[in-house]
């Protein structure tokens, strides 16, 4: 029997190109348009208890059950799962790797608007109607989800060159991701800080500011917000999405996991609350020079994008194209490294189980994820990528998550896993790491997964139709959960299973 490992060769070039792509994984939209409106929301300043709590109890120790599932099994999701825990787990890895692909496939459209926005920016083309622009102009918006309209030219013309970018980015391995992750985070980093610094010399700003930190210590006696908190953890560091198990199954053998892991979760949270400055600044300045309170003000996801950062921009004295120029270039650049990063896993996947070639697994699934991203490219294709976006996050990335936990928690020897990050890491973790993936985190999922559940039979989502809803929000998730199972029953290379 051929060990599936011979076939991973390479290597990342260096620990930092690794934590690199880590960070660029995590650090996405979510950073940008979530993580403040959920703060401010969420008791400002006090949400921070919450937050950092989640972090230490669900986020770090599961990024360190991920780093250590793929260190140690030196495979994809599928290949990890069927080599720790048995061949017949293996489609809880192909339902890790199609979920994040689903979300690449409309995630790929929002870095689309981002790329002919940059374009926009230079001659303010929305003009004095920022919200007419977006919805009618540009994404000619139909009247209703049933109505998919036609695929919108500057939205295909992004889409091509998106996917071009990822394919010539993934074919060559790791060591090309390493490279492109070492000049984007940086970069992003620095765009990031030049926001927040002339954000901060607007009038107003100190307004946005202190409606973002002012702390509300009373509503940490809400559940909601302890819950948001671990929500937005899990999902700002792009757990159980396959990403992690397979950038850790490119380490070398000797490789420090449980840093990397509290490195690349610190570092996602303080991208969070530093790109909240940026947000809040600019919405200060427009509250202030339009006369409309902060809380009337779209704060979160594509309102706040380009709706209401688009129309504060307009606003400036001075270098407003510049500025806008450079709020959507770090935006396409944190949208880019994240999506990229989805579609890695279910290349190498791909490639590890029927011995494709690098490049012909990656044009393959680039190709079809092109295919895939048309239908949110049309005019009633910003009703189905919410709607999309909303079943996955809350359904399909929890359960696979729980599955995770579930798992390696009950049905593997959890312990192994322990033993082998503390072999190869100088911060050793103790049992008390086992109880958080046995029962802390278990449990705050499936609150999650309940709570969602009643929110969603109460009152469907955004007033959708029922068949809308199923459609396009049920029925996509319940078909790459059956799509996992045929693709473990179809014949590959074999894997050697652990005993």
């Amino acid at each position: 029997m051929r060990n599936i490992t011979e076939k991973i060769k390479q290597h990342w070039h260096s620990r930092s190109a690794f934590v690199m792509a880590a960070i660029a994984s995590a650090v996405g939209l979510g950073n940008v348009w979530r993580f403040p409106y959920i703060a401010a929301k969420s008791g400002g300043g006090a949400f921070l208890i919450p937050f950092f709590v989640a972090l230490f109890t669900a986020g770090i120790p599961l990024l360190i059950l991920e780093f250590s599932l793929g260190h140690m099994s030196r495979g994809s999701p599928p290949t990890a799962f069927a080599k720790t825990v048995g061949k017949k787990w293996e489609w809880a890895g192909w339902f890790a790797v199609f979920a994040p692909f689903l979300v690449a496939a409309y995630y790929v459209v929002v870095i689309s608007w981002c790329f002919s926005y940059m374009l926009y920016s230079l001659d303010l083309r929305w003009g004095a109607n920022a919200e007419g622009f977006f919805l009618s102009n540009f994404l000619g918006l139909t009247s209703a989800p049933g109505v998919l309209g036609g695929i919108r030219i500057p939205v295909l013309i992004g889409l091509i060159v998106i996917w071009l970018f990822i394919f010539l980015i993934l074919y060559k391995g790791v060591g090309r991701i390493g490279k492109v992750c070492l000049i984007l985070v940086p970069v992003s980093m620095i765009l990031l800080a030049i926001m927040v610094v002339r954000g901060l010399t607007l009038p107003g700003a100190i307004e946005g500011i202190s409606y973002y930190l002012t702390p509300n210590f009373s509503a940490l006696s809400n559940h909601e917000v302890w819950l948001a908190a671990y929500a937005q953890i899990f999902f700002s560091l792009s757990l159980a999405q396959g990403i992690m198990i397979t950038y850790a199954s490119f380490l070398p053998k000797k490789s420090d996991l449980t840093n990397n892991a509290i490195i690349t979760s610190l570092a996602d949270a303080g991208t969070s609350f530093f790109a909240a400055f940026a947000v809040f600044s600019i919405i200060g300045y427009l509250s202030f020079s339009s006369g409309i309170g902060i809380e009337n003000l779209g704060i979160a996801g594509p309102q706040l994008a380009f709706v209401t950062y688009p129309t504060g921009i307009s606003l400036m004295p001075v270098g407003a194209a510049i500025f806008g120029i450079i709020f959507y270039i770090a935006l396409f650049i944190v949208g880019f490294d994240s999506a990229f990063s989805m579609i890695e896993p279910i290349s190498s996947s791909v490639n590890a189980k029927w011995g494709f070639s690098k490049t012909k697994a990656t044009g393959i699934v680039c190709i079809f994820g092109f295919f895939v991203s048309l239908i949110f490219a049309t005019g009633g294709g910003m009703y189905l990528l919410e709607l999309l976006d909303h079943f996955v996050a809350n359904f399909a990335l929890v359960i696979i998550g729980l599955i995770e936990c579930i798992v390696l928690g009950y049905v593997y020897r959890l312990y192994r896993l322990r033993q082998h990050a503390n072999d190869v890491s100088d911060f050793r973790i103790g049992r008390w790491w086992d109880v958080l993936i046995k029962f802390v985190t278990p449990a705050v999922l499936i609150f999650l997964l309940t709570v969602a559940f009643y929110e969603n039979i109460r009152a469907p989502y955004m007033g959708f139709p029922v068949w809308v809803i199923f459609v396009g929000g049920v029925l996509p998730i319940v078909a790459i959960f059956l799509l996992s199972f045929v693709f473990m029953k179809v014949k590959g290379k074999e894997v050697e299973v652990k005993e």
